[in-house]
């Protein structure tokens, strides 16, 4: 919905009552991934596209009753196989579609300040009920420090802000499933978050095959992935086909030069001084959520003798996640990737390291609550 928010805020501004279809669902090859968006004004006027025209009559006409009667409505549609391929599409699919009237001034302003919020570049979350034990339309604003607007209870607001707060730290949106009053591993609302963030970044420096490994779970995770190395034979995208960027530079004129914020995660597989020691004098002085640093235990030791020689702080030191990851006993370039992941997720999340098994009380922790790491 993001390339409509534009026009619909000046709808708003006009005062124009409108009807908000947006893909909430697709199973199988489809058109279009949830979140792609169609408005329907009172006087017919038409932006933007749930199907790249399959079903977008069918959605016109929905929404033109919804503006009439006020109903919010779940559609499914079936996209056959020919249709799909008119799209460019292998195979057809379905797709849910959630047709909403956006018709009260407290339609028009929770859109507008959604609007406001992504052009000011602000990550912000839409969660919507699509259907079940709660209001279907409701919708609720998060951010994060705050929300605005409820799902018609206090414990499902609850626990869809703080799915949506997870969703937004990747960048990501999805369908999530309560009870009615935000009870996990119930089904009887279904509450699809949007989010407006871009993913977060996750920049791998040394292009050995650890690396191409956690290239391909950070992709999996939802990071937009570089991979950085200084020697051209090595930093090619034969060798990292799912990564996003592969850059041939010396690690600490790449950082120097490319954009660290404090959802990026580095890290550094290279264990070579000449490498690591100008890249982390540089890195430790960005708001990087997570700097895990490869080698073992004597490399360590090493690296931060010269890197205290380069002025580097025990404050400063005390950010490096080294010797990388947690202690699952990995050994293959896979396994070591998933021990960098976990570390990743740990340190995002403020969690143990811990088997849950052993521990007692809340599975989610809320952000920071412990073991976080320092940004």
């Amino acid at each position: 919905m993001r390339e409509l928010l534009s026009e619909l805020r000046a709808w708003q501004a006009a005062g124009t009552p409108f009807a908000l279809a947006t893909v909430v669902a697709v199973r199988g090859s489809a058109p279009r991934a949830p979140g792609a968006a169609m408005a329907v004004t009172a006087a017919g006027t038409v932006a933007g596209s749930v199907s790249g025209g399959c079903v977008e009559s069918d959605v016109y006409e929905v929404a033109t009753e919804t503006l009439t009667t006020g109903e919010t409505r779940l559609m499914t549609y079936g996209i056959s196989d020919e249709e799909a391929f008119g799209a460019g599409l292998t195979c057809g699919g379905t797709i849910e579609v959630l047709i909403r009237p956006c018709v009260t001034a407290a339609d028009r302003e929770q859109l507008r300040e959604l609007a406001d919020l992504v052009a000011a570049g602000e990550p912000v979350a839409l969660a919507t009920v699509v259907s079940g034990a709660a209001p279907p339309g409701a919708r609720r604003l998060v951010l994060g420090g705050r929300t605005s607007g409820s799902l018609g209870d206090a414990g499902l607001d609850a626990a869809v802000t703080d799915d949506a707060r997870g969703l937004l730290a990747q960048g990501a949106t999805g369908t999530g499933r309560y009870g009615p009053h935000g009870e996990r591993r119930m089904q009887d609302v279904t509450v699809f978050v949007q989010t407006y963030a871009p993913a977060p970044r996750m920049l791998v420096f040394g292009a050995i095959d650890h690396a191409a490994a956690t290239a391909r779970i950070g992709s999996f995770l939802g990071y937009r992935v570089t991979v950085c190395d200084a020697r051209p034979a090595f930093a090619t995208r034969e060798r990292f086909p799912t990564a996003d960027e592969v850059v041939c530079a010396w690690p600490h004129t790449y950082l120097e030069s490319t954009e660290v914020d404090a959802r990026t995660v580095v890290c550094v597989l290279t264990h070579d001084p000449k490498f690591d020691v100008p890249l982390l004098a540089a890195v430790l002085r960005t708001p990087a959520a997570y700097i895990g640093v490869m080698g073992s235990r004597r490399t360590h030791d090493d690296r931060i003798a010269r890197l205290r020689e380069t002025g580097v702080d025990e404050a400063g030191l005390a950010r490096l996640a080294s010797p990388v990851g947690l202690d699952l006993g990995a050994r293959t370039p896979e396994e070591t990737a998933v021990s960098i992941a976990a570390e990743i997720i740990q340190h995002r999340w403020g969690g143990t390291g811990r088997p849950l098994g052993e521990l007692t009380g809340a599975i989610h922790h809320a952000p920071g609550a412990t073991g976080a790491a320092a940004g």
